[in-house]
């Protein structure tokens, strides 16, 4: 089922870099980075075979396609990050106990971005899976926007140029080399599963925690 989906997937790109050339490779990046599942680790090797490799542009061409791939995470990013400045924040404050988000937990976003918001947006563009979804939860804290974008794109320039040489090097044996690397796929989706069931177990005795206390100064309360 996985590979089926991963190998159309390639196809789709496939026909969108020999339709527009380095505007296919922004427009993938794009909808990867607007919190779209679209694996920037297929596309970026692909770009780095299909239009580096096979137009013979060398290794200047593997900085060019790592470019224009910052560009469309950029973009992207952008997108996602106005999402939840302007339509995320307010349902979260005002629904967001019903997904186990509550005000602390805004307030400690917004602490967090305003001290590490930099850091943040560059190292989380270099891990797998958080970099298609991190620009969201920096538009909730509203970072400041400037700082955003600079850091986004140095950090996807450097996570896209490994990708992309990785296809230029591998050319028609990438399909082989994603075989291989596939296996990581397993592990880091095991992390990703443990981490959310710790964050929903940790949120659910929080908000138990903070019931039983109102509770108790209810009952406490003399009746009018």
């Amino acid at each position: 089922m996985i590979h089926a989906v991963e190998s159309a997937i390639i196809d789709a790109l496939r026909s969108l870099f020999d339709a527009v050339g380095w505007l296919g490779v922004v427009i993938a990046m794009a909808i990867e980075s607007a919190c779209i599942p679209l694996p920037s680790e297929i596309i970026m090797p692909l770009a780095g075979w299909l239009i580096v490799e096979e137009r013979g542009l060398g290794w200047w061409g593997v900085l060019q396609a790592s470019f224009w791939g910052a560009v469309g995470n950029l973009l992207g990013s952008i997108v996602a990050y106005y999402a939840g400045a302007w339509g995320g924040r307010p349902l979260i404050e005002r629904y967001g106990r019903w997904i186990l988000v509550t005000r602390k937990d805004l307030d400690r976003a917004d602490r967090w971005f305003d001290r590490w918001g930099e850091v943040t947006a560059f190292a989380s563009r270099l891990l797998p899976v958080v970099r298609t979804f991190i620009s969201f939860p920096a538009g909730v804290a509203r970072m400041h926007f400037g700082r955003f974008c600079i850091f986004t794109f140095v950090g996807a320039f450097l996570w896209c140029i490994p990708l992309t040489a990785a296809g230029y090097y591998w050319g028609p044996d990438w399909e082989d080399f994603r075989a291989k690397a596939r296996l990581f796929d397993y592990p880091i989706a095991a992390i990703i599963l443990a981490l959310a069931g710790w964050y929903v177990w940790h949120k659910i005795r929080e908000l138990r925690h903070e019931a039983t206390p109102n509770a108790d100064r209810r009952r406490s309360e003399p009746a009018s």
